[in-house]
């Protein structure tokens, strides 16, 4: 008696046809709980082989970019030590020409020509003090040999910004030291002529703040590039590899409907073949 194949005992075609459905369902399901775990569309290389290396490639950028951000922050706060640095010496220069103004006039005897150069002195060691404090890691700032500092601000080689402290703002180096400006405060002609250096010290130091100023603002300008580079960057990446969550949730629930219709089918399929047998008994 011919028996259809339908009925076949040693091949269920139905039941393969439904075992590998449900294993196909199985692995789909697989697939989209793990993009609902990580959050991830793309979370190897086979999900989609392009868009892996582009988010690498982005996420690359994004930490470089991030580390030229620190770089900018960190040069600001050299810069910010310098400015400071800066803005005590010329409070001492302005005090040091109000002495030395005092001295110009043929009114001070000997004993307060002595006390203004006293004075002045200990102006002039509090700026070496200063210029002695004005350090960041151990590298002076101020006394003229902070000069070509290069500032990685960029991903790239490219990207660097170099910044100089020419001008040697010790005491020596703005030639109000205790020889040029002390010594000559016993005379009213000699305070005249320490009173241009004063000035012309006090004009030295007003550039290289003037310097300091331009660079800090360029700085900012850069600190605000990166990051927007930054946050737009990010956004590329995620755009490429994070998996759309709502839609995710709905496959999910999608597959686990097909894993129960595939499961049922496979049953199905299996009850078949019994069925048939039982005639045989």
């Amino acid at each position: 008696m011919a028996i259809g194949d339908s009925a076949r005992i040693n091949t269920n075609v139905a039941a393969f046809n439904a075992l590998a459905a449900l294993k196909n369902v199985n692995r789909n399901l697989e697939k989209s709980q793990l993009k609902l775990a990580t959050g991830f569309r793309i979370n190897e290389v086979a999900d989609d082989p392009a868009g892996f290396v582009i988010s690498k490639r982005l996420d690359a950028r994004a930490r470089g970019l991030a580390v030229a951000l620190d770089n900018v922050g960190t040069a600001k706060n050299v810069l910010s030590i310098a400015e400071g640095g800066l803005h005590n010496i010329q409070e001492i220069l302005v005090t040091m020409k109000e002495k030395v103004t005092a001295a110009a006039s043929d009114t001070n005897g000997s004993a307060e020509r002595n006390t203004i150069a006293t004075e002045i002195n200990a102006l002039v060691e509090e700026i070496d003090n200063i210029i002695a404090e004005t350090t960041f890691n151990d590298i002076s700032l101020l006394d003229g040999n902070y000069v070509n500092k290069s500032y990685q601000t960029g991903e790239d080689t490219t990207n660097v910004m170099l910044f100089s402290v020419t001008q040697d703002n010790t005491a020596s180096g703005l030639s109000v030291a205790s020889g040029d400006v002390s010594s000559r405060v016993y005379t009213a002609t000699g305070a005249s002529f320490a009173l241009s250096k004063v000035d012309s010290a006090i004009e030295a130091v007003s550039d290289t703040l003037q310097n300091i100023g331009a660079t800090v603002s360029r700085m900012s300008v850069k600190e605000s590039t990166l990051r927007i580079a930054i946050t737009n960057t990010l956004a590329t990446k995620s755009r490429i590899l994070d998996s759309d969550i709502a839609r995710e949730q709905l496959d999910s629930t999608r597959f686990q409907i097909l894993q129960q219709t595939a499961t049922a089918q496979l049953a199905q399929a299996n009850v078949a073949p019994q069925n048939v047998l039982a005639l045989f008994q």
